[in-house]
């Protein structure tokens, strides 16, 4: 099997030369900004939006990326291409570049653009079937007036400190809560309850990263009849629950049956959660 390419700032790179320097901003502060993508059938998905919400992020940390929003679409494009990726997953990186020893941004430069092609695999495919147990973790999301949810950056430290409980729990994923005690999100994905046949998620308010497979799922339940409520969400409702599931680029829509040890409904996915799922397949290979 070939090497994976690796697409840096317009040139090609066998996986084991792609390469940044050291002195990197986005190694030693974690400053940039990136994107996980997902490729159905030669095709990445949403990568419209994936590039928008991209270049939102950069926005917010005053991060000036190289290329124009098409130029970087083409280039994402080629790449999946080179790498002859029917199904995988695309990593989109921006780092602010090269620089001194210290924080200062101004003395960075030659921001690096990198586009990683390659495998993914998340969950264990039983668990899509049976649904997954999550837990509570005692690290909240970070409070958006320190650091926005809403800037998917390179400082990840956040999500793997919650990470790190959940494995210690015995789960795969932790839920996250706000600064003031709300639901916010999971580690890598975002949640929804099901109530009465109300499918229900945490607003942007509370403190989260706008999903696009979220936001594609909400598309797909208003579409369908179903009511969707985005509001502040309790452990309480995660706990009394009819269905519980989550949504990110690499879970695609993953059931949830176990809150902090509590059945969630029946303890088995349910039937919206289900119907949701295969919409969502439907949408992938449509779109």
């Amino acid at each position: 099997m070939s090497s994976p390419k690796v697409w840096i700032n317009g040139k090609l790179f066998d996986k084991a030369d792609a390469k940044v320097s050291v002195y990197d901003h986005g190694l030693l502060y974690g400053d940039g900004v990136f994107e996980g993508l997902r490729i159905y059938g030669g095709k990445v998905f949403r990568l419209r939006e994936h590039i928008d919400r991209l270049y939102e992020s950069a926005r917010a940390i005053k991060l000036e990326i190289p290329l124009s929003k098409e130029e970087l679409i083409a280039a994402v494009g080629s790449t999946v291409q080179v790498n002859a990726k029917s199904q995988g997953y695309v990593r989109l990186v921006v780092t602010r570049g090269a620089g001194s020893l210290g924080l200062d941004p101004r003395k960075t430069s030659d921001p690096q653009v990198i586009i990683i092609v390659d495998d993914i695999s998340l969950y264990p495919p039983e668990l899509y079937e049976h649904g997954m147990d999550i837990v509570t973790v005692a690290t909240i999301r970070n409070h958006p007036d320190a650091l926005s949810p809403r800037i998917k950056s390179l400082n990840y430290l956040n999500n793997i400190l919650a990470k790190i409980e959940a494995i210690q729990a015995g789960c795969l994923e932790a839920l996250m809560l706000n600064h003031k005690g709300e639901i916010a999100e999971c580690t890598g994905d975002n949640i929804f309850l099901v109530k009465r046949g109300v499918l229900k998620t945490p607003s942007l308010e509370a403190g989260i990263l706008e999903g696009i497979t979220r936001n594609s799922v909400i598309e797909l339940a208003r579409a369908a009849g179903i009511p969707v409520v985005e509001g502040p969400l309790t452990r309480h409702d995660v706990y009394t629950a009819d269905e519980c599931f989550l949504t990110g680029t690499a879970a695609e829509v993953i059931p949830v049956v176990k809150c902090d040890g509590r059945p969630i409904g029946l303890g088995k996915p349910g039937p919206i959660t289900r119907q949701l799922r295969e919409r969502f397949h439907a949408l992938v290979l449509a779109d």
